[in-house]
């Protein structure tokens, strides 16, 4: 079993013995120094005659070491290997947890500071031809490194996997790993990671694929799930969603915080046992919205999960036009609608002010202004209607229970003396009808803006003295504003997000940065629709979406941001990645791809031995052994 080289051209760093032999040939040149006599010296000149060029190669013990120095050396940077080393070269396809929970502390200084280690060690044991890819299974995969035997490559590709907050993805990187090495006998996938993705002791039945566990038990507590929407009844209210795990062997306690713009908004006590769940709504009110952040009080050994955003959208003001020729009780139902601002006048044109929502009341124009408006007991047939003849005493038979425009409202039980019969023209929704089938209250649709019509009397009815009259009111003022039980969901870590993106026109592309919680920006694609993609999500926090700028460099150094056109709130959101207790059975199979002995490849030992005879040679120089 003769070893070969890989670089057989570094044998000719070999005569390098030449020089080594002349500098131990070379006559050392004396000095001249008068005497007073020759006598001595002729005496010593005969008992020590000149010998030949050979004979004058003293200290020969010295030469050969340094001769055995050099080869060691030459053979070294030759790369020896064997034959069965070659034969049965591999590709290793090393795949690297990038997880949030590859961010824990409990190993230090993080886990996938642990994890780049081991693939570093896994590297620097590789053999004669092998050749190893390195994969992060980060959301989505990335191969940083296709198949080579380079070791510095692999080595400078495993430093480069950055920290991430997304879920895993080690299934989807692994299969990824099996295309890169489909087609090779002797291949082997080794994964690197906590095992805390879905099926990870089922895959380690697979023969090619073996692992390495990082991470141990660890003290975690995080929060799954936060989210806020408007309230479906009040204008101005919100809901907050909280959902909290205890992703450790351990009971915890802890308190957890709710801010909204900064001001507190609760705070709640937690006493959670080992892998218990908490889940809460909170109910609360504000129409300015802001920016909703969720967090724990203490810290530990997962940062990524200790805190949670949302955002919740600002309630606008409506300004509502009352024409009127004066009823009270209509007046203080307006006023009384939170977020309407009521204007009352008695001249049917300055009722028609832009941005504006008219509300009518008997006198009405011949025709109904473009844009949203209201309309109740009208006195005159419009360009919308025919007015028709008085209902006495209807009755409603039918209401529409599905429309957010009737929610939490009932009819049947109010009294109506009169009502007028309307013959709509166009298309409209009987939001309420009588037995005859007459629509008393309706909504009628247009391009222009939708109109709603109520054809009850108010004088003589009751309505106004009911809860279900103001009620009406409020749920109009909600529709014309489109936003009732808005949400804007806070997104995953790792996911991609659709954005709305307001006034733009078509055919004109705007071209959009994404501001990371961070500060950086990534450039995205110009938009020419409403909506634009960004992602995926690999931070946490509030994303911005913004106006590119020719000056984005100078605003990138200065403190002043443009105002956002769009924000995103971005969480880890993941009870699997909160979840830091040990997987059990994970990493059961023994990892060995060592080459050579003992681990170690053939030039390691030739160096040692180089080094060896160096000492050996110090060790005769001192004890005047050698000169």
């Amino acid at each position: 079993m003769i070893p070969q080289l890989a670089y057989p051209t570094a044998l000719a760093l070999a005569a390098l013995a030449i020089p080594i032999v002349i500098f131990y040939i070379l006559k050392i040149r004396l000095r001249r120094e008068p005497v007073a006599t020759i006598m001595f010296w002729n005496q010593i000149f005969e008992e020590k005659k000149p010998r030949s060029l050979w004979q004058k190669l003293r200290h020969l013990i010295s030469l050969l070491l340094q001769l055995a120095f050099l080869a060691l050396l030459v053979l070294a940077i030759g790369e020896p290997f064997f034959s069965w080393e070659s034969g049965r070269s591999r590709r290793i396809v090393i795949v690297i947890d990038q997880s949030a929970s590859m961010n824990a502390t409990d190993v230090k200084p993080t886990r996938l500071d642990r994890a780049k280690d081991e693939a570093i060690k896994l590297i620097d044991a590789m053999r004669f031809r092998d050749e190893a890819a390195i994969i992060a299974a980060g959301n989505p995969p990335r191969v940083y490194s296709g198949l080579t035997d380079h070791q510095r490559t692999l080595r400078s590709a495993v430093r480069e996997i950055p920290a991430a907050d997304g879920p895993t993805t080690v299934p989807q990187a692994v299969e990824l790993a099996r295309r890169l090495v489909v087609d090779h006998d002797n291949k082997r996938i080794i994964i690197i990671s906590d095992g805390g993705f879905s099926g990870s002791t089922d895959m380690l039945k697979d023969e090619s694929i073996a692992a390495i566990a990082v991470g141990g038990a660890a003290t975690n507590v995080g929060i799954t799930r936060f989210q806020a929407r408007r309230s479906l009844v009040d204008p101005i209210g919100y809901e907050i969603l909280v959902e909290a795990m205890n992703g450790s062997n351990e009971r915890v306690e802890r308190r957890i915080e709710i801010d909204l713009s900064g001001e507190p908004v609760d705070v709640v006590p937690l006493k959670l046992a080992a892998g218990e769940k908490w889940t809460r709504v909170f109910e609360k009110t504000s129409a300015e919205g802001g920016i909703l952040k969720a967090f724990f009080d203490k810290p530990d050994a997962l940062e990524a999960d200790d805190s949670a955003w949302a955002i919740l959208p600002k309630r606008e003001y409506q300004r509502v036009i009352l024409s009127t020729a004066g009823n009270l009780f209509l007046e203080k139902v307006f006023e009384a609608i939170p977020l309407v601002k009521l204007t009352v006048v008695q001249e049917i044109a300055k009722a028609t002010e832009p941005g504006a929502i008219p509300a009518f009341h008997r006198a009405v124009p011949a025709v109904i202004p473009k844009g949203r408006v209201i309309v109740i007991e009208p006195d005159r047939s419009t360009d919308l209607w025919d007015r028709g003849e008085a209902i006495a005493a209807p009755i409603v038979a039918k209401q529409d229970k599905d429309s957010p425009l009737m929610a939490h409202v009932r009819l049947d039980n109010v009294m109506m003396p009169e009502a007028r019969k309307l013959s709509i023209k166009g298309q409209f929704v009987s939001l309420a009808q009588s037995t005859t089938g007459d629509p008393l209250y309706a909504l009628i649709r247009r391009p222009e803006g939708d109109v709603l019509v109520i054809t009850v009397n108010l004088d003589k009815s009751d309505l106004p003295l009911q809860t279900a009259f103001p009620i009406l009111m409020t749920n109009a003022s909600a529709y014309f504003a489109g936003e009732k039980g808005e949400l804007k969901e806070s997104i995953p870590a790792g996911s991609v997000a659709d954005v709305s993106i307001p006034d733009i026109k078509a055919n004109e592309p705007i071209s959009f940065v994404a501001r990371t919680p961070d500060g950086a920006t990534r450039d995205l694609p110009p938009a020419s629709t409403g909506k634009i993609t960004i992602g995926p999500l690999d931070r946490r926090g509030i994303w911005s979406v913004e106006k590119k700028r020719d000056d984005e460099d100078r605003m990138k150094r200065s403190e002043t941001r443009p105002a956002p056109v769009a924000q995103v709130a971005c969480n880890l959101a993941d009870r699997r990645e909160t979840d830091l207790r040990p997987v059990a059975d994970w990493s059961t199979r023994r990892v060995d791809i060592a080459r050579g002995f003992g681990g170690r490849p053939v030039w390691y030992y030739l160096i040692a031995t180089a080094w060896i005879l160096t000492a050996w040679e110090w060790f005769l120089y001192q004890r005047r052994w050698i000169d």
